[in-house]
């Protein structure tokens, strides 16, 4: 065990506290897994070593990529600017459809790792002319001691920082992101109840309200998604009590995406309907949601954003480009003046289309 704690992925954990036996809790996820000397918690990227916490992931970056932020989906935060987005390994989830498994399924190998600093994510994202960087593509709050140290040398350097996650991080992690320069937060909401508890291997859903609701409340600008999954989440009555409950915790003005399923991994259900998705989305607009999107769909008039006061088309966008916007100068329809919560300038870069 000692000479693992030399390798260059493993680092003393941030966020844990120390139990009876030389047993540690980690407190990185509200999965909060007790664990006993020389084992792992549930996602394996924790190990206790002699009654302290280490994750095996600092700097073990599995992915790394230049991505539009629209990808995320973020449609209010920083559009038309791309984002540079790494990943680690595994999850603390185990939904059946998800389309990341080949790294959310694998396990960290440290004793092999090729380690990457904070110095070079931030000098690349730099490099390649992105405005920020983002965690995703597995669960970002594995590498919650790496990405802080990331985020806080991209902001000396002016660059916003966002994840995009399952919402499952403890109150101690969030609050350590928000510190380190956590500037946006995407939730990949599962459904229900019914759904977290059938499908995600045990989840509390409450938590992710939770953490949701903080996260705003801590000045971060928060989006949620909902994956609809055909035969799973995808009844009328869940997805209406899903937008009241959205509703309650984060307002009016907090953008919902409604995403088309696709089989991948273990599920083979047909992909959603995108008739549903429009239904989904009418009934956030109904029920007073005032930016639901669509997602997975290109070329959907619901993925565009439309003022909320007169209806103006406002930011036309194609799959996942932010292809054209009539606000300039100010957050506000140029029609009636209504303020819309955009946070951060709209980033041209990509080829404008005519309205």
């Amino acid at each position: 065990m000692e000479s693992l704690k030399q390798l260059p992925t493993v680092r003393k954990a941030l966020l844990y506290r120390k139990l009876r036996s030389d047993r540690v809790e980690c407190s990185v996820c509200e999965r909060r897994c007790e664990i006993p000397p020389g084992s792992t918690g549930f996602c394996g990227t924790r190990m206790n070593i002699d009654g302290e916490l280490f994750t095996l992931v600092y700097g073990d970056i599995s992915s790394i990529e230049s991505r539009p932020i629209e990808i995320k989906p973020f449609f209010h935060f920083w559009p038309g600017s791309t984002a540079l987005t790494y990943s680690t390994w595994s999850c603390n989830f185990r939904c059946p459809w998800c389309q990341n498994w080949t790294l959310s399924r694998s396990l960290p190998q440290p004793r092999s790792a090729a380690f990457t600093s904070p110095e070079v994510v931030v000098r690349n994202a730099l490099a390649s002319g992105d405005e920020g960087l983002c965690v995703s593509f597995q669960e970002p709050t594995l590498l919650t001691e790496f990405a802080t140290e990331t985020f806080r040398l991209g902001r000396e350097r002016g660059m916003y920082a966002c994840y995009v996650s399952n919402g499952y991080m403890t109150n101690e992690a969030l609050a350590l992101l928000k510190d380190a320069g956590l500037t946006g937060l995407k939730i990949d909401l599962k459904g229900d109840t019914e759904t977290y508890r059938n499908y995600c291997a045990g989840v509390d859903v409450e938590k992710v309200w939770r953490n949701a609701a903080n996260a705003k409340a801590m000045g971060v600008h928060v989006e949620m998604v909902n994956l609809v999954v055909t035969g799973v989440n995808d009844r009328e009555e869940q997805i209406e009590s899903l937008i009241e409950r959205h509703l309650s915790e984060l307002g009016a003005e907090t953008p919902i995406h409604f995403t088309r399923y696709r089989p991948s991994y273990q599920f083979s259900n047909p992909p959603t309907k995108v008739e549903t998705l429009e239904g989904a989305c009418e009934a956030a607009r109904r029920l007073g949601v005032l930016f639901p999107y669509i997602g997975n769909v290109e070329g959907h008039r619901y993925e565009n954003t439309y003022c909320p006061g007169c209806g103006e088309l406002l930011i036309q966008r194609l799959g996942f480009a932010s292809v054209r916007s009539r606000m300039k100068d100010k957050a506000e329809c140029p029609r009636c003046k209504t303020g819309i919560p955009v946070i951060g300038r709209l980033v041209e870069k990509r080829r404008a289309m005519s309205f």
